[in-house]
């Protein structure tokens, strides 16, 4: 089977991805093990995103959560905070409205050079897909970091809850104080439990301008009002050395001779490994880790050919970890792929007005002063 754009995931990133190759007559089959939007059907009953949508699209100020700027969550669910299983109805709008071709149930394992040129995809299917160009959209949520210390194993990362009243014990630990952790502490606070919430550092009191390395004001104002309650306790400064488990719950033990009781296993909020874990090979890293990329088109380094979209996209120190932020390199990966092929990429000048082409990587480096 052969293709001229394979993109794989049918998350935001690659939906959004595949209608901005529409624009310039480009039409790219997007590869998803699960279905439209699965990441999102898999939240935890009650999560909601964390950037606020509001329809100000005539006044050339998309939704923050869109992935096409003539579409807005806001307007079509009427919600400011969707719901995951509203957002993935959203997405799944966008497939209809612009014809895109989604094959489901096709789980991606690998991408490698093909010998006859381009490349070739491989899925657990022993299927080969063969494409001159492929963009990795698989995103992270369905692969959270389970490891670390002892008895990580055994305890239950948070995006893997479906129903917190169900989550066992009067007494709950969550491993990890940033956007999932805190999530997971404020439903169970609000469904009488009392909860303690561990991090290596503070997250809940970091102020930055960027909104990437601080929690969100909708997630601020949800932990002050369960800490107003006093079943909340923040502890910072806790390198977690092991958890261990007996009849009536778990213990978690710190570095430093601390220690706190859970009556279930311990939450985990500690981070995504991430998909590109099945393509790490395709990818450089730098000393932080994080994927490198080119600058000029979010191309591997190792692989031509093959493309990143998605929260995993940084540069210059900037994390375009939200939507509203990797959205806006959506165009600058379809030029680069249209001049390839060799059809007129001008259509997507217009996205500059709706901020949905960044190609001046210096505004990144800019800091708000309040």
């Amino acid at each position: 089977m052969t293709a001229d754009v394979l993109i794989v995931g049918a998350g935001p990133a690659g939906i959004g991805m595949a209608a901005t190759l529409n624009r310039i007559g480009v039409r790219a089959t997007i590869l998803e093990r699960h279905g439209i939007g699965a990441s999102f059907r898999r939240w935890p009953e009650g999560m909601r995103l964390i950037t606020p949508s509001f329809t100000a699209n005539q006044f050339g100020l998309p939704d923050l959560n869109a992935v096409t700027p003539e579409t807005s969550p806001a307007l079509s669910l009427q919600d400011e905070h969707p719901t995951g299983e509203a957002y993935a109805s959203y997405l799944h709008m966008i497939v209809e409205l612009e014809g895109l071709d989604v094959r489901t149930g096709v789980e991606v394992t690998d991408v490698a050079p093909h010998d006859g040129g381009g490349l070739e995809v491989r899925t657990t299917d022993d299927g080969h897909w063969r494409s001159t160009f492929v963009v990795w959209a698989a995103g992270e949520l369905q692969y959270p970091r389970t490891g670390g210390f002892p008895g990580a194993e055994r305890c239950v990362p948070t995006v893997e809850v479906r129903r917190w009243d169900a989550h066992p014990g009067g007494d709950v630990v969550v491993v990890g104080g940033f956007e999932s952790g805190i999530d997971a502490a404020v439903s169970l606070v609000a469904r009488g439990r009392r909860v303690t919430v561990l991090d290596r550092e503070d997250p809940w009191g970091v102020v930055d301008a960027d909104p990437s390395l601080t929690l969100s004001p909708y997630t601020q104002r949800r932990l002050r009002e369960a800490q107003a309650t006093g079943a909340l306790q923040l502890v910072g400064g806790v390198e977690v050395e092991a958890v261990t488990f007996a009849e009536h719950g778990a213990t978690v033990h710190a570095a430093d001779g601390r220690s706190w009781h859970a009556g279930g296993p311990p939450l985990l909020a500690t981070g995504f490994d991430g998909s590109l874990e099945l393509v790490a090979d395709r990818f450089k890293r730098d000393e932080r880790s994080r994927v490198v990329v080119t600058e000029e088109a979010d191309e591997s380094t190792v692989l031509p050919g093959l493309f990143l979209a998605g929260p995993a996209v940084t540069h210059r120190g900037a994390i375009f970890c939200f939507v509203y932020k990797f959205r806006q390199r959506f165009g600058v990966v379809a030029r680069e792929i249209g001049r390839r092929l060799d059809v007129d990429t001008e259509p997507l000048e217009e996205l500059r007005a709706h901020r949905f082409l960044l190609d001046d990587l210096s505004c990144c480096e800019l800091e708000c002063t309040c």
